[in-house]
Parts: structure tokens; C-alpha cells; sequence
């Protein structure tokens, strides 16, 4: 795989020795173990893969090169670069500019650009109509394009059933970057409908089984489908494709519920089954697989708690979370400075979308077993400062560069 120019203040050499000895012990990545760093009285639980991916590389080596190249130049980002509170704000202290919030919320006036400004797409790629307003304006966006190439083959694999006529369903969440792209490019070529959830799923099935009033729909999936939807016909024919950062065991039930209930619905048989629901494979990126394979791996080894460590609003983050927080007391933390102390930590609650400042959190017990992993668009020295800051915490515990040794 392609080996990325990443500033070297995101690398620590505690993490690249770690992954470095694992990848030349398991080449085929069969091996979905943590890797154990035993401090004495805290051992730290460190999940096989974890942190940045082949998108977040590359878009982050793209827009450090822009700023490089182009002293003196406007340039912006069309939002976030990538979901991470460390990373935006390094491209904001060299000068790039967010025209939008998460949420597509204007920012900077698009009114204001001009020809001889830079735009960035992030890594979660943008609609066809913001493309084409800043076409308009002047501003090519092909070079400045850091859409991730996983999220591009979502938008393939869209078009490729839009071409058989099937209507595409997309499991995401709604207001995020990347589904607000890939409902963009789908709609463009079928009718498009998103679902967030399987509580959705199921309410989307009683419009496809007819169990549902037809007029209700356009109300209860309000900016979720596509303009002209028409729900008599255009959820005859269906394929299910998925936010790549999406839980892969919540998007494969989605899929097979959909097509459960189409089967059923028109008596399909596996000779007849394309005739209403398309064949579209899971669509989730390689690093979402692993991550959240090598989570549910590391859940097998006792522990005490687990701790997550990514930007909050980090879609594969919070699904790493959610994994941990079934089996035991977890924490999502953004830096290694919401550990307070051995005694308080203060974490998020993607629930509810609220910090929490929680006690003892560390337990008496000795030792303590800890988990680690992080999102996607996690910098490895932010882990390494989590794990130093740990043992940090227990007198006598080994130092970094011993534990660096051991790889």
C-alpha cells in the first residue's frame, strides 16, 4: 500500500514499532489479537489495528502539501478535513480557512471566493451542487480533491445499480459529510432514500410491504429521499449501500432484513431474487473492517475498562465505542489532557452528545487492565500520549522507551 507523507508531529515511535512488529509477523493480517504492553501494575491492551487510514493519509498529505506549495494563497476547506480536533486545528494555524461546519452550515460566504482561491475537499468528498457552484466561480476542485477512494467506490457501486434502474438505499447518518455526499451522487443518477438505523429499516419495509400509508412517507424520511420520489414505485426495485464508516454487523442486517422483506413481498426465489433487490456487497472501507473486527477481538482479554480515543464527532469512532461500552466500562476521550488525574477523567457521551466527569475510573484493583484502540482519523502520538499519561498514573510502572525496546 502507498506510504503517505504525513507530518511527522502526528507519528510516535512507540506506536509505529508496535504496528511495525505486528505487520511483519502477521503480513496476511490473520492475527486480530491486541498486542499486550505490560507496565508492571497497569497493562495496556493495545487493539491490533487502530488510527489513521489510507483516506485520512492521504488527505491530510495533500492538504499539508497544498499550504506548503502555495505561500501566501487563500485557501480553505469546504469543512473539516477530517473528523479530528487536532488535525483542523494544525490546518487552521497554517492558515486554511472552514467555508462550512459539520452540518453544511456556512461558515465563510461562498459569494467571497474567487478564481485565484484554493479549495480543499475532504476526505468524505462533497455534493455534485457545491462542486458545481465552485466550478462556477471558477475554482477547479479535481487537484484539491482529498475524497477518500473507499467513499468513491460507494458512489461507483451507486451508479453501477442506478444503471439497472434499482432505487439505492443508504445506511448513514443523515446529517453527516459523507452521506450527504453519497445521497448527492446517487440521487443524481436513481431514487435515493436514507436510513439511519434499523428502526428505520423496519418502518421503510411497511412502505415497501404496503402495511404503511404512501402519503406518511414523505413526512417521516423529511430530507432523506431523493426529489421526485415516488414511494408506489420507486421502492419495487431496491439496493443497499452504507457510510463507510458504519458498524459492518448493523449494515449487513439492514441488507438482509431489506431483502428478507423483498422476498417475501414478491416471492422471490435465488434465480429471481435480482429482479427486486440488487446484489451491492458490503461497502464499508478496509480500516472500518479491521478496526472493528480487531475491537471485537480484543474484547475476548479481560479488562477492566476500555478507553477510545478519537475526535468526537468521528462517525468509526463512536462504533468502536459502542462495541466496548456492551461489555465494559468505557471511555471516549479526544486527548490524553481529559485524563485529569488517576482519579477523574472527563469523556464523552455520544449519546447525548455531553462530556461526563467520572471518578475511580481506574479501579483499585492491581493490576489494572486497560484497552486502547482509536478511530481512523486518530494521529498514533495522540495514543502514545494516552498510554504515557497511563502509566504516568502508577509508581513504578516502566517507562516508554522500555516498552518501545520489547519491538
Amino acid at each position: 500500500m502507498k506510504q503517505f507523507d504525513v507530518p511527522v508531529f502526528y507519528r510516535s515511535s512507540l506506536i509505529s514499532a508496535i504496528k511495525s512488529s505486528r505487520k511483519q509477523h502477521d503480513k496476511l493480517k490473520k492475527d486480530f489479537t491486541p498486542t499486550l504492553l505490560d507496565f508492571g501494575p497497569v497493562k495496556i491492551y493495545l487493539a491490533r489495528h487502530f488510527g489513521f487510514c489510507y483516506g485520512v493519509e492521504n488527505a491530510i498529505e495533500i492538504a499539508f502539501k497544498t499550504v506548503d506549495e502555495h505561500p501566501g494563497k487563500r485557501i480553505f476547506l469546504l469543512s473539516e478535513m477530517i473528523h479530528n480536533p487536532q488535525v483542523n486545528a494544525d490546518l487552521q494555524r497554517h492558515g486554511v480557512r472552514f467555508l462550512q461546519d459539520t452540518r453544511g452550515n456556512e461558515l465563510i460566504p461562498f459569494e467571497t471566493l474567487t478564481r485565484d482561491d484554493i479549495v480543499l475537499i475532504p476526505a468524505f468528498g462533497t455534493t455534485l451542487s457545491i462542486e458545481k457552484k465552485l466550478n462556477d466561480i471558477g475554482i477547479p476542485t479535481e487537484k484539491y480533491n482529498t475524497t477518500c477512494p473507499f467513499v468513491e467506490k460507494v458512489w461507483n457501486r451507486s451508479a453501477a445499480i442506478a444503471k439497472k434502474e434499482y432505487t439505492i438505499i443508504i445506511h448513514g447518518k443523515p446529517t453527516h459529510e459523507e452521506t450527504r455526499a453519497t445521497f448527492s451522487h446517487a440521487a443524481s443518477g436513481a431514487p435515493s432514500v436514507v436510513v439511519k438505523d434499523m428502526a428505520q429499516t423496519i418502518r421503510l419495509a411497511g412502505y415497501i410491504k404496503g402495511d404503511l400509508a404512501p402519503a406518511d412517507f414523505y413526512q417521516e424520511f423529511k430530507n432523506q429521499y431523493s426529489e421526485g420520489f415516488d414511494v408506489a414505485k420507486d421502492l419495487e426495485r431496491i439496493g443497499v449501500v452504507n457510510q463507510t464508516t458504519m458498524l459492518a454487523s448493523d449494515t449487513q442486517a439492514i441488507a438482509d432484513y431489506l431483502k428478507e422483506v423483498m422476498i417475501e413481498k414478491y416471492q422471490l426465489t435465488k434465480e429471481t431474487l435480482s429482479a427486486h433487490f440488487a446484489d451491492t456487497r458490503d461497502t464499508l472501507c478496509y480500516a472500518t473492517n479491521d478496526n472493528q473486527t480487531a475491537v471485537t477481538a480484543m474484547l475476548n482479554t479481560p479488562a477492566d475498562l476500555a478507553i477510545v480515543v478519537g475526535g468526537y464527532n468521528s462517525s468509526n469512532t463512536s462504533h468502536l465505542v459502542e462495541l466496548c461500552e456492551e461489555q465494559l466500562p468505557t471511555y471516549y476521550i479526544d486527548s490524553a489532557e481529559k485524563m485529569i488525574s488517576e482519579k477523574e477523567i472527563l469523556h464523552y457521551n455520544f449519546h447525548n452528545h455531553q462530556e461526563v466527569l467520572t471518578s475511580d475510573y481506574l479501579t483499585n484493583k492491581s493490576p489494572v487492565r486497560i484497552l486502547i484502540t482509536s478511530g481512523a482519523s486518530c494521529p498514533d502520538v495522540v495514543v502514545e500520549n494516552v498510554i504515557a499519561k497511563i502509566a504516568g498514573f502508577f509508581p513504578g510502572a516502566k517507562g516508554l522507551e522500555a516498552m518501545q525496546a520489547q519491538f
